[in-house]
This record gives C-alpha cells, structure tokens and sequence, in this order.
C-alpha cells in the first residue's frame, strides 16, 4: 500500500479515535441534525461540540450545510456502514477490544 494511502486511512480512523466524535457520530446515524442537538445528544458543551465536528468534517466523515443561522450535519455516505462492520469485528473479537493493555480501558484507568 502507498506511504499516501496509509496516512490517509490514519486520518480517516483518527476521527474516530475519541470517545466524543463517536457520540456525535451515533447521533448523526439516526439522520442530519444542527450543531445544538448534536452538543445536546452527545452531552457536550456547544464549544466542545464545535471543535470534534470540525475535526469530522476535516476528516471527511460529515458534511455540514448552512441553513440561515445553524448549521446542519449529516454522516458522509459509508459512514454508517463501516461502524456497522466495526460493531461486528468487535463482537467477534469478544472482549479483547476492549480488555487491550495499549489501547483499551485498561490504559485509560491506569
């Protein structure tokens, strides 16, 4: 695989690196919604909310659309798809996602 293509799959699953981006992704499956609901859902604050929908849309996960004064978001199309995948690699792969000594809760609580 190019160097290129590499970096550019890095920084697709950077987006959905945080604990944050992915609330607002979840809330963003159940279809378009404004950046104060999308803070709300998420249980964010508005500035917090505005940052990780910036980094998402750098990424190229979401769109966002102006309507008068809000903004409105929506999933990129195949979004939906690949955390469906995601859901059924980590279903298959039981506990181990979660239990992993470098990336799992066990380094978040230590």
């Amino acid at each position: 695989m190019p160097p290129d293509q590499l970096t550019a799959r890095s920084v697709l699953f950077h987006g959905f690196s945080d604990p944050s981006r992915l609330a607002i992704i979840e809330a963003l499956r159940r279809g378009g919604r404004r950046a104060t609901d999308l803070a709300r859902d998420a249980g964010l604050s508005q500035p917090n909310a505005s940052a990780h929908l910036a980094c998402l849309r750098e990424c190229g996960l979401v769109t966002s659309e102006r309507r008068g004064r809000e903004v409105h978001y929506r999933l990129l199309e195949g979004v939906d798809e690949l955390l469906s995948l995601a859901d059924r690699l980590v279903e298959q792969a039981g506990g181990a996602v979660e239990a992993c000594s470098r990336y799992g809760r066990r380094r978040r609580a230590a």
